[in-house]
């Protein structure tokens, strides 16, 4: 019987563009999202949407966790 392995695409090294990091930086410094919405110019629902395509992207489940997983990485 063979055995299925499971790989993740994309989540060993994902690339994260500048706009992101940024966004990503800005909920670093403890903001709230509406906050953060206006500091980068984005509505609040665009700024809740790319914060869950980076988590996904990720593969964390939070904001913070991005943030968390940016840092260790001094990309924030």
């Amino acid at each position: 019987m063979e055995q299925a392995t499971l790989t993740r695409r994309g989540t060993d090294d994902p690339r994260l563009s500048e706009d992101e990091l940024r966004l990503l930086a800005q909920i670093a410094t403890g903001v709230t999202a509406d906050v953060a919405a206006r500091k980068l110019e984005l509505s609040a629902r665009t700024l809740r949407r790319r914060l869950r395509t980076i988590c996904d992207r990720l593969n964390v489940n939070t904001p913070i966790e991005a943030v968390v997983w940016a840092a260790r990485r001094q990309l924030i």
